[in-house]
């Protein structure tokens, strides 16, 4: 039999398009033998438990239960889905104050938690904050999926231009998960060839394809209302990196301690993620108009954290 007092669990809170989108990815991934979800509207939680459960015999073996949000500090991770989902007119921190008051609530019942939680709620870096500060939990373990998704877009959009996989294609977005965030041309490279050596890169691709991945989200939503399956995946992942000790370089939202000189808000920003969370955070290079806008999307959440504490 099973040494259930072993068995790594996980809790997902929030059993909405995201919710259900990364239960899904974790059952493919096989990190989870055992997954936790909860939501407000016990119903649905109950129907994605049985729905997720009677794919079993096609996954990695894991069930799946419907269970209360104490139950959540028996997890070795937990991933924050709850809350309003945006439309496509609405910027990501439009939905600050309503998604914080849920999440200080949520972070109230798990104080003292020793696992890894991972924020995925908009707006994600003003919640991370805000669900670090009402937990007291390190910052280190709790991390929003931040610009991983961002950057998988990146890179997508990147090797679709030069007509090369997206895994041979080195590129990070910093900074907001949004409006404000930072593509990192003067670093990005493709099969270790810096991007702007490349015989057919142009100078205007850069803006073409930064607008392309900023507008990505809206222009997802406004086609089908939501986009839940690509943040299934990047949490799926964020987890497995977590659980298994990877220490894969990610860029992961959480409160910064002084990076670049930033304190007083979560952004993204390369990080070494294992089994402490993302313990090292890593300061990639930068040209001084990428540093200056950074510099801005610093403030632009500062503002938005300072308007959900007013």
């Amino acid at each position: 039999m099973r040494d259930v007092t072993n068995t790594t669990r996980i809790g997902i809170i929030g059993m909405g398009r995201v919710g259900a989108s990364a239960a899904i990815s974790v059952l493919h991934s096989g990190i989870a033998e055992e997954l936790l979800v909860h939501d407000l509207r016990l119903e649905t939680a109950e129907g994605e438990a049985m729905d997720l459960m009677h794919g079993g015999s096609f996954l990695p073996p894991a069930t799946v239960r419907v269970a209360a949000l104490d139950d959540m500090l028996d997890t070795r991770a937990i991933v924050i889905a709850a809350g309003k989902s945006g439309t496509a007119t609405q910027s990501r921190l439009d939905l600050a104050r309503e998604n914080a008051a849920i999440v200080r609530s949520i972070a109230e019942t798990l104080r003292g938690y020793t696992g890894l939680v991972v924020m995925v709620t908009n707006p994600v870096d003003v919640l991370t904050f805000a669900f670090t500060k009402a937990s007291g939990l390190p910052p280190a373990r709790v991390l929003g999926t931040g610009t991983m998704l961002d950057t998988a877009r990146l890179r997508h959009v990147v090797g679709r231009t030069l007509h090369v996989d997206a895994h041979s294609v080195h590129a990070q977005v910093v900074g907001e998960h949004g409006d404000s965030e930072v593509a990192l041309w003067s670093s990005a490279q493709a099969a270790g060839l810096p991007l702007r050596q490349w015989p057919d890169w142009q100078p205007e691709f850069e803006q073409t394809l930064g607008d392309e991945v900023r507008r990505a989200a809206y222009e997802i939503i406004k086609r089908k209302g939501a986009t839940n399956h690509a943040i299934g995946t990047v949490t799926a992942a964020l987890l497995r990196t977590y659980l298994r000790g990877e220490n894969r370089v990610l860029t992961v939202s959480r409160v910064q301690e002084g990076a670049f000189g930033l304190t007083d808000v979560a952004l993204s920003l390369p990080s070494i993620v294992g089994n402490a969370g993302a313990h090292t955070v890593l300061l990639p290079k930068m040209n001084d108009d990428e540093r200056s806008h950074l510099g801005h999307s610093a403030d632009v959440l500062k503002q938005a954290i300072a308007a959900i504490t007013a």
